[in-house]
């Protein structure tokens, strides 16, 4: 598992629009666009101790399902740490998804969506007692007909959409 490094830097690629991770030997591109962040991701930021800390906890909750390898688990807890602390508060578009009609309670962070076109799993980043910040984790996720969310794209969503895809008693995570 790549482990943190305090001389990771977060730079704003003009020639891509997006935000990346500077990390000496290589770069970590994110598919956000400058638009989407905040002030903050503008002043190259270090990979700070906050940054480090989230990263470490997503590496290690996704570690504990089989669906994934160290590479792609690095790829999402980094973009998750982007998402979480550099792009701007969005509105929720809730519209796209179905209700949860279950009585389940929702313990994990990795979550069911269902559009008309599909379901698929994203990572709670952000959760508000309303909603919550979604990152894909599929491929490509159709909303509707005309509208997909690629790989690690965000969205916001009311809480009420969520599935819970894992239970809380124990059972072997896989999807």
């Amino acid at each position: 598992m790549l482990q943190a490094q305090q001389d990771w830097q977060w730079q704003v690629c003009e020639e891509r629009n997006t935000l990346l991770l500077d990390m000496g030997d290589m770069q970590f591109c994110t598919p956000y666009k400058s638009r989407q962040l905040i002030d903050e991701a503008f002043t190259q930021p270090n990979f700070n101790l906050r940054d480090a800390e989230f990263y470490q906890q997503v590496c290690q909750y996704l570690s504990g399902f089989s669906l994934w390898n160290d590479a792609h688990i690095c790829q999402i807890a980094l973009n998750a740490t982007a998402v979480k602390h550099y792009l701007k508060p969005m509105l929720a578009k809730s519209w796209f998804f179905a209700p949860y009609t279950g009585n389940q309670a929702n313990h994990e962070a990795v979550v069911q969506l269902t559009s008309s076109q599909q379901s698929g799993q994203f990572l709670i980043v952000d959760c508000t007692e309303q909603a919550s910040v979604c990152l894909c984790l599929e491929s490509s996720f159709a909303l509707d007909e005309n509208l997909q969310l690629q790989q690690f794209a965000v969205i916001k969503v009311l809480n009420d959409r969520i599935t819970p895809i894992f239970s809380a008693q124990g059972q072997q995570k896989s999807a």
